[in-house]
């Protein structure tokens, strides 16, 4: 998957409030669903259509303890919605750099 599309399901996934609220919780420690549930307003069927959502975005992912699937972040989706963030930041800062440079010559060729 290229890394715009990874991106765009990233921040649609995190768009919600609840799947962002599980992905901190996850991002702390791994967690299985029955312990997100226990925290939120929601059923365990929900929570586990959330992490869908979230591992589908590449953020989580499950490994199977027992009966139990336990999430923790995906180092490697979000390695890739870092490597998105970062290009558009040093696309920003470069645009910013040009912008500076050309208001630096305007400037000096006036009288």
């Amino acid at each position: 998957m290229k890394t715009d599309q990874a991106a765009a399901l990233a921040f649609t996934a995190l768009a919600d409030p609840t799947r962002r609220q599980i992905f901190e919780w996850v991002a702390e420690r791994p967690q299985a669903v029955g312990q997100l549930a226990d925290r939120l307003p929601v059923s365990r069927p929900a929570v586990s259509q959330h992490l869908k959502v979230l591992s589908q975005a590449q953020l989580v992912t499950p490994r199977a303890d027992g009966t139990r699937r336990i999430y923790a972040v995906d180092p490697q989706g979000l390695a890739g919605l870092r490597a998105y963030l970062d290009g558009f930041w040093n696309r920003s800062l470069a645009a910013y750099a040009r912008a500076a440079e050309e208001h630096s010559h305007t400037r000096q060729e006036k009288p």
